[in-house]
């Protein structure tokens, strides 16, 4: 029987949940957070759905604080999990659509790079958690894995993988490349090396919004990736193929994941910030975790030098072997112009304090418009 400790079940977390009670296979979970009765009512809907699918898994809650990381570590220590996932922030997803469409649209601008210390905290300190207790468990990340990864691999406390971002877009991404090629979709392989500023622009804008990227495109093992222009590969998706928001593709995405963890499936998808890498690779995922699987005609330094570059267009310039980050100018003045908060450069140690003062600026900011 698969242990899972799983914290962070708010939007997408519950979404994910949903999904993880329905993979094949025997699981135990235990469901971390602080607000118990939330945490009852919402895992009993995610478990009485299951039982709809005849699927009865064992689920269990914890009162768990993630800033107290010694206790953290003692609830993972006494439940002794295989794989720890995590959705936790201090500032959920999409929490800017609730000011005046300008205001929010100005501060869209900024990407989401200069937004990091409310992403990055609570993921520092769970990963300071499992580090403490010794333990050899894989974790899967839902918070921005695609620079929180990186930040963290250079001081050893990676998480195996993150989930969604680039991933989302691919389903229609091979829809796409089935009407430009003319090949029925199933047919389509795709491998897809980019960093969460490609994913973003592409759903939207149908353009990288001139961020690096690398594609390959095969068809029964025959490469077709030289029919395509890559200045209009992405151009589909905002359009013929829009969907509406949600978070079911982000939720799949992990759930795709932990299928492939748990039943040691060998699938190939995609996903971001695997073993700490920047951006999102085309990765294997086993009972061992997961393995980048890289198309011919590319190096894992080649693509890794292409994420690395695509994360300036998100607002981080770059980030020190000890895990301090530098934000972009360009990026962080509209934060100081619109919010009153600077940061040009953050240390790890300075990464809770950053996310309070973010915090209550954009607390006080939002409240001129509610």
């Amino acid at each position: 029987m698969q242990r899972i400790f799983f914290v962070g079940l708010g939007d997408v977390g519950a979404n994910v949940f949903d999904l993880f009670l329905r993979v094949p296979g025997q699981h135990r979970f235990l469901i971390g957070g602080r607000k118990q009765d939330y945490l009852q009512q919402r895992t009993n809907l995610s478990l009485f759905a299951a039982m709809q699918f005849g699927l009865y898994p064992e689920v269990e809650l914890a009162s768990v604080d993630l800033m107290n990381v010694e206790h953290t570590a003692e609830v993972i220590t006494q439940f002794q999990p295989d794989i720890i996932f995590c959705a936790a922030t201090l500032q959920k997803w999409g929490v800017l659509n609730a000011l005046p469409k300008q205001v929010a649209e100005r501060l869209y601008q900024a990407q989401i790079g200069p937004w990091l210390p409310l992403h990055l905290t609570l993921v520092y300190k769970l990963m300071l958690a499992v580090q403490q207790t010794g333990l050899d468990v894989k974790v899967m990340n839902a918070t921005y894995p695609d620079v929180v990864h990186a930040i963290l691999n250079k001081v050893g406390l990676a998480p195996t993988t993150g989930i969604g971002d680039i991933a989302n877009n691919i389903p229609a991404l091979k829809k796409s490349l089935a009407i430009k090629l003319s090949q029925p979709v199933e047919k389509i392989d795709v491998r897809l090396v980019a960093q969460h500023h490609v994913h973003y622009w592409a759903s939207r804008k149908g353009t990288s919004d001139g961020a690096p990227f690398h594609l390959s495109v095969t068809v029964d093992g025959q490469d077709l990736t030289q029919q395509l222009t890559m200045s209009t590969v992405f151009d589909l998706l905002p359009g013929t193929l829009k969907r509406t928001p949600g978070n079911q593709m982000t939720a799949t995405s992990a759930a795709i994941i932990f299928d492939g963890m748990v039943n040691d499936r060998g699938t190939v998808i995609h996903a971001p910030g695997p073993n700490g890498l920047p951006g999102a690779f085309p990765v294997k995922v086993n009972a061992q975790g997961v393995e980048v699987v890289l198309p011919n005609g590319i190096t894992l330094t080649e693509a890794v030098s292409i994420n690395t570059t695509a994360q300036q267009f998100d607002g981080i310039e770059h980030i020190d072997d000890d895990g301090t980050v530098h934000f972009s100018e360009r990026h962080m003045a509209i934060f100081k112009k619109l919010l009153g908060y600077e940061c040009r450069w953050m240390p790890l140690s300075d990464v809770e304090d950053r996310a309070k003062e973010l915090r209550a600026k954009y607390t006080a900011f939002a409240r001129k418009y509610t």
